[in-house]
């Protein structure tokens, strides 16, 4: 039990909240309290788990009241834990899960809680979408809040770019709507800066036409041919149009029947790749570009985008360390280290090493609508480091780290936060730039005491 509130406090919201309260007592706790990244084991002395708005402005009314220090678990993968907190209070949305489509406006509202398989799903039932996460078990509000990357980002930019309105209840309990037109200081920091100023209820979003069947898939050759895979998705991406998305990947060989016996368990480096246009056929000559380098497997045909977003996920359960670079140019240089250090990724093991091209929507959006500094860096670079045994944490940790610093000449100095753990201030002001007093300012208006802080944490301003 926490020491900063006592029983009879904790005993009073769980009566005020119907039971929704659990505590290290309780038998789904352990549940409840459980990340992504197993690496993370933290007891909250209580979680919340809200069924609605009204719930979470009593769990905010009660942290604050209660001096406890507060987290906010939507889908649980931060890869530093910030969705938790050591005997402190989490309010968890989970529950939040409503999905309402309008197919004719081609807008959705949806609740914190859902997750972008379920995101998907609902709106594919109408041939609509919206850039979402890679990885289907990825929640919602974090990675939107977050900036929200994706395979449709160079055609209709992050999920952050396609909001329409955020509803947040803030520091003093209060829900408010933040659009373009209502609440637009904060509607505009909501667009990157992460979890800093308020819980986040319910999001809409403009979607799109899509699929619901795309040219998409994965080609896989022996790790060897890593910098031959390397420069063709620099030659392809260089004046590819925004519907193309790719991605070069080294992993291990999966144990799957589609995979040669001599590739499973081996180092192998990938391409994902889909075509978010209309014409299937169009995506296919691009694909093409890449059976020259003649691929020993290759996935890449005509199929649903639900699928599609699910061909990445990793289960949960996994030890987890991310991190990530921009780059501007992607140099002969920068193409030799990242092919070196790929190279020599653990194996085996569920690690990845990925390299996405920007560009397009993404590096049209400009710091008018988002605090996120660096949208015209064209390449990102993001060591994903995943194993099962802790007793082999220090040579995981020492090559994700060892590719990102050894990159960083090449690299720009900016970040995407959602690809990164805990990594200090500096790199926050790095995600942001110009934009991070600004950022300081509404977050003075909005959290002048900094109750939320269990994030990629923004200082208030001084003097509000």
């Amino acid at each position: 039990m926490s020491g900063t509130v006592s029983e009879t406090a904790l005993r009073g919201l769980r009566e005020h909240l119907d039971g929704r309260v659990l505590v290290p007592d309780d038998e789904d706790y352990d549940e409840a309290r459980t990340l992504f990244n197993a690496m993370i084991d933290v007891r909250p002395a209580a979680i919340v788990g809200c069924a609605d708005v009204w719930d979470v402005r009593a769990a905010v009314e009660f942290g604050r009241s209660s001096g406890m220090p507060t987290a906010v678990r939507a889908g649980g993968h931060s890869v530093a834990g910030m969705s938790t907190v050591e005997d402190g209070l989490v309010i968890d949305v989970r529950a939040l899960k409503d999905i309402r489509v309008d197919p004719e406006a081609q807008t959705v509202r949806c609740g914190a809680g859902v997750t972008w398989g379920e995101f998907d799903r609902a709106t594919q039932q109408h041939g609509l979408a919206t850039t979402g996460g890679r990885v289907s078990t990825t929640g919602v509000a974090g990675l939107t809040l977050g900036g929200g990357s994706g395979w449709l980002e160079r055609k209709h930019g992050l999920a952050c770019d396609n909001l329409i309105a955020v509803d947040v209840v803030t520091a003093d309990a209060q829900l408010i709507r933040a659009s373009a037109t209502e609440h637009p200081d904060l509607f505009w920091a909501l667009h990157g800066g992460g979890g800093n100023f308020g819980v986040a209820t319910a999001f809409e979003f403009q979607l799109y036409p899509l699929g619901p069947v795309v040219m998409a898939g994965l080609m896989l050759w022996p790790a060897e041919r890593g910098r031959d895979l390397v420069e063709m998705v620099r030659e392809v991406m260089e004046f590819a149009p925004d519907e193309l998305a790719t991605a070069a990947v080294y992993l291990t060989g999966p144990p799957e029947p589609f995979v040669p016996p001599h590739l499973q368990g081996a180092p192998c480096c990938a391409l994902a790749f889909m075509w978010a246009g209309d014409k299937l056929d169009t995506g296919a000559l691009y694909a093409d570009r890449f059976r020259f380098l003649k691929p020993e497997v290759d996935l890449v045909a005509p199929l649903p985008y639900t699928e599609f977003q699910c061909m990445i996920d990793d289960p949960p359960g996994l030890r987890n360390y991310w991190t990530a670079d921009y780059l501007e140019e992607l140099s002969d240089d920068a193409v030799g280290v990242f092919v070196e250090h790929s190279g020599r990724m653990p194996v085996p093991s569920a690690c990845q090493s990925i390299l996405f091209p920007f560009g397009g929507a993404v590096g049209r959006v400009t710091s008018q609508h988002t605090p996120m500094a660096n949208r015209d860096a064209r390449w990102v670079s993001h060591p994903f480091v995943l194993w099962e045994d802790e007793s082999r944490d220090a040579e995981h940790l020492a090559w994700g780290r060892g590719l990102s610093a050894d990159l960083k000449p090449h690299t720009t100095g900016g970040v995407y936060l959602n690809f990164i753990g805990d990594e200090g201030q500096d790199r926050v002001r790095a995600a942001f730039g110009s934009s991070y007093d600004r950022l300081a300012r509404v977050k003075a208006m909005y959290d002048p005491d900094n109750f939320f802080r269990r994030n990629q944490n923004i200082q208030p301003a001084p003097g509000g």
